[in-house]
């Protein structure tokens, strides 16, 4: 996975290195204010695990 700084996103280069069917975006209302990096990197990284059915959680 690879996340963007908070205030400039990805360089142009690095975007355009990866196909657009590869790329997510973190869904959310447009009234509300945006996550940090900690926060999007913890939402990104909990749907993953899940989506691997919690594989290794003891």
């Amino acid at each position: 996975m690879l996340f963007d700084p908070e205030t400039r996103g990805l360089p142009a280069r690095v975007l355009a290195a990866i196909s657009p069917e590869r790329r997510l975006r973190i869904p959310m209302l447009t009234t509300g204010r945006g996550f940090n990096l900690a926060n999007a990197v913890a939402i990104a990284l909990y749907e993953a695990w899940r989506q691997c059915g919690f594989r290794g959680a003891s």
